[in-house]
Formats: structure tokens, C-alpha cells, sequence
């Protein structure tokens, strides 16, 4: 538990005992791989984690990025931090050999990111974004984009941006009002103004590649409208040096709650005439390049906030293990010594919480990332189709769930420490604080919820909904018959027959009244997350049970306590959601018929 980052038994539990990436290594990308390089990379990154991105977290928190002489000032741990990761290989673990990557697993991958964003969340930030960014781009962009932007990106001499959000607009990305005239070279010059960018500005790369949404003069209305251009901070001549300064200006820097070590920014483009820019893709669709970056980034919010609940965790675990206060409730004489807190039921409760939260979010994440590699790589397109397919549905959930009840998590951190869980004696507090912002940013639970109930459902007919009903269905079926697990299984089957049954109802309306099926859209995707996270629980307890029973890699006790974090899941907190279903089937309409001039 370096650090207090991650319980790395926990970590090779999920990979290797129930998510069994080594079967990766068959794909003839991984064919080079085996777990021992596995290990060896996430055993770099946590040395990493732990070393050069934990020590000045608390330091950026109180010593925020500032704007003086021109120019952004930020701690200089910060660019060492990052170099260390350019130097690894750890910023472009998951791109080719000869891009200078490590062909990693998306699962390795994100692994050795995560813990990354456990130790130092702001500082990762700034690579994390370069990361999806230079995806996109060598996605959607053309040879020359992927030579001259991409791949200063994986070396990790250009970082990497988007830019959508608009201060009129927020997320209603068809309403952005960023424009793009076409130019007789090719390029186009962009005028606009966005904000909340994240590491929108800096001195710790060589240049900043901003991928910016902007309409086209000929652009039809709404979102269908919008084209997604590469505007660079400096201009790269054609053998790779930097030119000029482009048209693009820092307008203010944005203090926040949390994450304060990232900067967040204000920038105007074209103040000068236009910023020089080159079209990504085709013109007019440019949501469905950055929607590449933005799921991509929506798995990374998830996983950081599974990071930070996880660290507020451990830290809380020690802290009671540790602290001393009052006596068992039976004992009368005050002059007995007083107990450790972890022998309260009450602070049992809320560390069991906490570890339902983040391992099952864990689970969430890692899952998730294992469709990735299925849906390149599997060995035919049906399990490929299948793979991309599942991984859409479950990408708001990866998303909000996590952002919400890994938070949850945090908030219970605070309460284990107490009083002192409040101040800043303790990292706690800051813990929750940067994770605050992930319900918001990358979409927030209500456009999250719409999405998966408004589209992803029912894509494909809804071939991958039921896709995924009936991977839950096979673990129930594999569990009816186990002692052990045999109740477990009886509570999560309630819970998706119950889920069904809203799906069908809102399904149903949707298409008669879609304002009336989607208005709580938000509690539909708390009660579909907490099943996907309880059947992920329940393989857990598979699992756990295999290396009871046979002999397993960790201690009896680890085992043991997987069981137990399951029957807390199931029985504790898988009801709550589900006890709202009325609502949701009688698509209750209480907020619509919410008069405006009565709040």
C-alpha cells in the first residue's frame, strides 16, 4: 500500500483472478507481454506515484498556478514530475513500439495511469489530457497531423487540450458560437472564446495542441454543425521546429475548490485576426472526433475518481486502526485503555462503505477497459461489435457512478478522521475536494443519465442492453448453486428484474413523451450502475471464493474480506436506488409540474 495509493492484493485480485488479462497476451499485439511485464510496468508506476507525483500534491494545493509577466507560473515539481513520466514510458504506455509506447493493455495501461492520478490527480492532469487528445488524433486526423501534433504528443514534448465549453453555452455544445473561415492554403482561421480548459495554458511543453470545436460559415444549426479543428499554440513548420506565436490568448485564469494544481483557463481566440487552425475529420462533424476524446476521458474521470476515493480509504483505514478513542460499549470502568476506532461498529460501517465504493468502482474501471482491447483485438468482429458496443452502454456509467459514490467514499474519509478529518492536518479533506469536480466535468450525472437512457439503451435495437442482461443472468445462473453466494445471487436478480421492468416502461414512453421518460433520467443511472457494480461484486465473490477454496495467491483474509464487501454491497447499499423504482416506472413527473415561480 505505497503511499496509501492503492492495496496492490486488490489490484492483481481484479486483473489477474477475475479479470484474467493475461488471456491478452494471446492477441497477436501482446503477443510480446506476459504478466511478469505486467507487473513490471505497474510496479513502475507506482514507484513513480509514489516517489515523484505524491510529495508535491499537498504543494500544489497551496501554492496554485499564477499568472506573472506574461506567462503561467506552476511549481516546478511539477514539469520533473512530468518528465519522469515521458522518460518511462509511462505517458504513451498504451501506443505502438515504434512510437515510442510500451503496446500495454488498455487495462495495463489505465492501471499504471490510475495510479498516476491516486498519488497527484492536477499533476497527471496535464499528461492525461495530452494522452486523449493525441488518441483523437491519430483516430480521425491525417498522416501529416499525426506526425507533426501526434507524435511530439507521445514523446511528450507537446500536451494536448479541448476546447468546447463556451462561457454562454456550457454544455450545450450546439449552441457554441466559435467560428472557422476557410482560407485559400487550406488552413482556416479561428475566432472564439471557451473556458474551463484544462492545462489550457503553461510553460511545461514545448508547445499546447488545442482541439477546438468552431462552426464553419456554411455550418447547418445545432450540434450537427460543428467541426473540430487542430490549433496549435505555436505553429509547426513543416520539419518540425516551432514558428510563430498563434492567435491564441490566455483571457484569465479560473481558481477552483480542488484539482488547483491543473490550471484552468479562460482563451480567446483570434483577437488578432484569427488563430491559424486545420480541420480534423470532415467538416460539419466534429462532435463525433471529439466525443472519441471525451468517452476516453470520461473512463479516465471515472478512474480518478475511483483513485481518490481510494487513497481517502486507506488513509481512513489507517487512521482508525491507529487512533484511540472510547471504550466497547459493555465496558464501565473508565479506567480501562481505550479502544481503537475500527473496533466501533459505526466506523466498521463506514470503512465498509468505503470499500464497497472504491473496489467495486475499481472493478467498474478495469472491466470497462478490458472491452477496449476486446473490441480492437478480438479474434472475430462479432466479439468485437459486441465489445464496442457494450463499452458505449457502460460509458456514462463508468463515468457517473464512480464520480458519485467514490465521493460518497471521501465524504465518509472526513467522517472516520472526525473533527480533524475537517481541517487540513489531514489530506482527507483535499482528497474530497479534487474529487468534486468529476460529477461535473466530461458531462455531469444529468446529461450522463440522459445519454444512457435517451440513447444508449436502446442502440442497436437495444442488442446491447440485452447484451449485457444476459452476462448478468449467466453469473447468477453459475451462482444459484453455491452455498456461499446462492443469497447474493437471489438479491441481484431481484434487482435486475426490477431494472428490466423501469427499462421497458421508459423505453415505452419515451416515444410518446420523452420529457416525462427522461426527467429522472439521473436515478435511472444510479440504479442501472448500482446493478452493473453489484454483478461485478458478485463475480468478485467468485472469485474470492476460487481462492479460498483452492489455495489462492492472497491471504485468507483478503478473500474473506471480498466476501463480506459483496454481502455489504447487495444487501446495504443495492436496495437504495432500487427502493426509488415506482418513481421511475410511473415516470413520476414532480420536478416537471414544479412551477418556476414557486421555488
Amino acid at each position: 500500500m505505497s503511499q496509501k495509493i492503492i492495496n496492490t492484493d486488490d489490484l492483481a485480485f481484479l486483473l489477474y483472478e477475475m479479470l484474467d488479462i493475461e488471456r491478452f497476451t494471446q492477441f497477436p499485439r501482446y503477443e510480446d507481454h506476459s504478466r511478469d511485464t505486467f507487473d513490471a510496468a505497474i510496479e513502475l508506476a507506482l514507484k513513480v506515484a509514489s516517489e515523484t507525483f505524491a510529495p508535491h500534491n499537498r504543494l500544489c494545493d497551496e501554492d496554485e498556478p499564477r499568472f506573472e509577466n506574461g506567462k503561467v507560473v506552476i511549481r516546478p515539481e511539477v514539469s520533473e514530475a512530468l518528465a519522469v513520466l515521458r522518460d518511462t514510458g509511462l505517458m504513451a504506455a498504451s501506443q505502438d513500439y515504434e512510437r515510442g509506447g510500451m503496446q500495454l493493455p488498455a487495462a495495463v495501461a489505465q492501471t499504471c495511469i490510475g495510479l498516476i492520478k491516486g498519488a497527484n490527480v492536477s499533476t497527471q492532469a496535464y499528461a492525461g489530457l495530452t494522452i486523449a487528445a493525441c488518441t483523437l488524433i491519430m483516430a480521425h486526423g491525417t498522416d501529416e497531423q499525426k506526425q507533426r501534433y501526434a507524435e511530439p504528443m507521445m514523446a511528450g514534448r507537446f500536451f494536448g487540450t479541448m476546447c468546447l465549453t463556451e462561457p454562454h453555452a456550457g454544455s450545450s455544445l450546439g449552441d457554441i458560437k466559435s467560428r472557422a473561415i476557410p482560407q485559400d492554403d487550406g488552413t482556416y482561421r479561428i475566432s472564439g472564446n471557451k473556458i474551463f480548459i484544462s492545462a489550457g495554458d503553461h510553460e511545461l511543453s514545448e508547445n499546447i495542441v488545442h482541439l477546438v470545436l468552431a462552426k464553419l460559415p456554411d455550418a447547418p444549426p445545432g450540434a450537427k454543425g460543428i467541426s473540430l479543428f487542430i490549433v496549435p499554440k505555436f505553429l509547426v513548420n513543416d520539419d518540425g521546429s516551432l514558428g510563430e506565436r498563434n492567435d491564441v490568448q490566455l483571457a484569465g485564469l479560473i481558481h477552483k475548490m480542488g484539482y488547483r494544481g491543473t490550471t484552468s483557463t479562460m482563451l480567446n481566440f483570434g483577437e488578432k485576426g484569427g488563430a491559424v487552425g486545420y480541420l480534423v475529420g470532415e467538416p460539419h462533424n466534429g462532435l463525433a472526433g471529439m466525443f472519441h476524446m471525451m468517452n476516453e476521458a470520461r473512463i479516465g474521470v471515472g478512474l480518478g475518481s475511483v483513485m481518490l476515493g481510494y487513497t481517502g480509504y486507506l488513509h481512513a483505514l489507517e487512521y482508525a486502526r491507529e487512533r484511540t478513542q472510547g471504550r466497547g460499549l459493555a465496558e464501565r470502568d473508565p479506567a480501562t485503555p481505550m479502544i481503537p476506532l475500527v473496533q466501533h461498529a459505526d466506523i466498521r460501517r463506514l470503512l465498509l462503505a468505503q470499500k464497497a465504493f472504491v473496489e467495486g468502482g475499481l472493478s467498474l474501471c478495469l472491466f470497462s477497459s478490458t472491452l477496449v482491447d476486446e473490441k480492437k483485438h478480438a479474434p472475430d468482429a462479432a466479439a468485437r461489435e459486441e465489445a464496442a458496443g457494450l463499452l458505449d452502454l457502460l460509458t456514462p456509467i463508468v463515468k457517473s457512478w464512480p464520480s458519485q459514490f467514490c465521493l460518497e467514499a471521501n465524504s465518509l474519509a472526513i467522517q472516520v478522521h472526525g473533527g480533524y478529518g475537517y481541517t487540513r492536518e489531514y489530506p482527507v479533506e483535499q482528497f474530497y475536494r479534487d474529487n468534486r469536480l468529476n460529477p461535473i466535468h466530461e458531462g455531469t450525472h444529468g446529461i450522463q443519465g440522459q445519454d444512457l437512457l435517451g440513447r444508449k439503451v436502446s442502440m442497436a435495437g437495444g442488442r446491447f442492453y440485452q447484451s449485457l442482461l444476459t452476462r448478468i443472468r449467466a453469473t447468477l445462473d453459475e451462482c444459484a448453486s453455491v452455498a456461499e453466494l446462492k443469497a447474493n445471487a437471489e438479491l441481484l436478480s431481484t434487482a435486475l428484474n426490477t431494472v428490466e421492468g423501469i427499462t421497458d416502461a421508459l423505453q415505452a414512453m419515451k416515444k410518446s413523451d420523452p420529457d416525462r421518460a427522461l426527467a429522472n433520467a439521473y436515478l435511472y443511472m444510479e440504479c442501472f450502475g448500482h446493478l452493473v457494480v453489484g454483478w461485478l461484486w458478485l463475480r468478485q465473490a467468485q472469485a474470492a471464493l476460487r481462492g479460498l477454496q483452492n489455495g489462492g495467491e492472497r491471504p485468507a483474509s483478503f478473500y474473506q474480506g471480498k466476501l463480506n464487501a459483496c454481502d455489504y454491497f447487495l444487501r446495504y447499499e443495492l436496495p437504495k436506488p432500487l427502493a426509488l423504482a415506482e418513481v421511475l416506472r410511473s415516470a413520476d413527473c414532480t420536478t416537471l409540474d414544479m412551477p418556476l415561480d414557486c421555488f
